[in-house]
């Protein structure tokens, strides 16, 4: 048996099954309790799995899959059709508010899971506004929208299996205005756009007969992921959750220290962001990425996606013959056409890649704008 530190948790592995690629993680979650300690095990629960995840290699849009059946309180959790098998809760502790839960955690990684088959995708952010300003006179939390849209740039870029950051946007973004959209995905290359707003800040006091009144304060979010070649929002969803407001009622608080992000409140503004990349894993993993070909000169050209995208010298491609049109009602239709041609990596860059074409004579039948795949035999 290896033993693993994971900060802050602690991973003994060792083989489950004669499979090389089975094992069993023993990890620790941590969760706060608010009122529902149910709901704070279940985040703990949800910790610990994720945390095994990680260290394993495995697909972390697999969390989503079991993350309902998590809601059960048990000891003995069992999984068909996803890389987690089994779950089973060793041992539960709770102390000074907090739950701590080690639980064993069976994994079998798969080689066909999405992001292994496929180059990263390109996303950029743009800014999370909040809706009502008011919200935020709370602890003057003003700038509040600015830090979490770090934070969940900072979430992808540590943690995203399937995307890559390409920036956040100082342009405002909104998926009435698809036109908008389109423009700033060809400026920055990027295949999606994520966009959101911080739609509820409130705060409720709970008040206290013979101890000290407690504040606690929501945190909801809307989600919008929008296609950067034709502005159609291709995932949508709201976020919501409640956690203690620990600061004194009439002090200023700063959004960008440690003392407010270690907060009960900080740490579920972290769990959120890590919900809205799990499930953008679990819906848009499989989607094709879709490098264009940006220069053709003879036998030689260059695509949009490089190092960074997971782009290796050698890589094989297959090329798309890109004839998408908007139709009479302005709709963009996607067209595409395989061809007989393949495409070898020559030279990578951060953010782009030299190919080379073969069989040389259909090279100019390659026009900018094509479209190219991960070669599949």
């Amino acid at each position: 048996m290896r033993k693993k530190i994971l900060k802050p948790l602690v991973a003994c592995i060792a083989l489950s099954a004669p499979s090389a690629n089975a094992a069993w993680y023993e990890v620790t979650g941590v969760s706060t309790i608010l009122e529902n300690k149910d709901q704070a095990r279940e985040r703990a629960l949800e910790d610990a799995i994720y945390q095994a995840i990680k260290f394993s290699g495995a697909d972390i849009a697999g969390l989503t899959a079991i993350r309902p059946y998590l809601k059960e309180t048990r000891n003995d959790y069992q999984f068909s059709g996803n890389e987690i098998r089994h779950v089973q809760v060793l041992k539960s502790k709770q102390s000074d508010g907090v739950i701590k839960l080690t639980a064993r955690v069976d994994i079998y990684p798969t080689a066909n899971a999405c992001h292994k088959n496929q180059y990263k995708k390109g996303l950029v952010m743009g800014r999370f506004d909040i809706v009502s300003p008011d919200h935020a006179a709370l602890g003057g939390i003003f700038r509040f929208g600015d830090d979490f849209t770090v934070l969940l740039q900072r979430q992808f870029e540590t943690q995203a299996q399937s995307f890559v950051v390409q920036g956040i946007t100082p342009h405002a973004i909104s998926p009435t205005q698809p036109d908008v959209a389109t423009m700033i995905s060809e400026d920055t290359g990027a295949q999606y756009l994520l966009v959101g707003n911080i739609t509820d800040m409130s705060a409720t006091i709970d008040t206290k007969v013979l101890r000290k009144d407690k504040t606690n304060r929501q945190l909801a979010l809307s989600v919008d992921v929008i296609d950067g070649k034709s502005g159609d929002v291709i995932y949508q969803n709201l976020y919501r959750d409640i956690a203690e407001w620990p600061f004194e009622r009439h002090s200023k608080v700063d959004t960008k220290t440690a003392r407010f992000w270690t907060s009960a409140y900080g740490e579920m503004a972290q769990r959120m962001s890590r919900n809205v990349l799990l499930d953008l894993e679990a819906h848009l993993a499989c989607r094709a990425t879709t490098p264009e070909v940006v220069q053709i000169n003879g036998q030689r050209g260059q695509i949009n996606a490089g190092r960074v995208h997971g782009v290796k010298y050698g890589d094989e491609l297959s090329l798309w013959h890109n004839a998408s049109f908007t139709d009479q009602y302005g709709t963009h239709r996607t067209q595409l056409k395989k061809s007989d041609m393949l495409l070898t990596v020559t030279r990578v860059y951060e953010n782009s890649s030299e190919i080379s074409i073969s069989p040389v004579e259909l090279g100019s039948s390659i026009q900018i704008g094509d479209m190219v795949t991960k070669h599949t035999q």
